[in-house]
């Protein structure tokens, strides 16, 4: 399985971003997924994820009513729309997906729920 994040770039303060993650090996219908982002001198924190086999959507608290995950099952990836972008948005997003099984609600939050992780895509916001 492997994973390929892509989008990410250099945006000023209140711009947007559409960041797209793709899979092999894996479908992200089968799945849930998530995003999560780690910022330099940082741990990596959750940004957004949807549940698996639902269309039930889940995002930070920072993030929530300016991002937006969204499945394309027809072309097999995943996006996270990204407004009103803000200095501290900056960091390395990654997407995850998770495994078998069905994981609780608040599991999705957590970066050990999920067993494939692409490689990164660094968003700068700066002016």
């Amino acid at each position: 399985v492997q994973l390929q994040a892509s989008g990410g770039g250099l945006v000023q303060p209140g711009g947007s971003l559409r960041l797209s993650c793709s899979a092999s090996g894996l479908t992200f219908s089968a799945n849930g997924v998530g995003w999560f982002r780690q910022a330099p001198g940082k741990e990596r924190e959750f940004v957004a994820a949807v549940r698996k086999g639902t269309s039930s959507t889940y995002y930070a608290a920072s993030v929530k009513g300016r991002f937006t995950i969204s499945k394309d099952n027809a072309n097999n990836r995943v996006y996270l729309q990204m407004n009103a972008l803000r200095p501290e948005d900056t960091a390395v997003y990654y997407c995850a997906a998770t495994g078998r099984g069905n994981p609780i609600m608040s599991s999705y939050f957590q970066t050990s729920t999920y067993s494939y992780w692409g490689q990164g895509t660094q968003v700068t916001v700066s002016s």
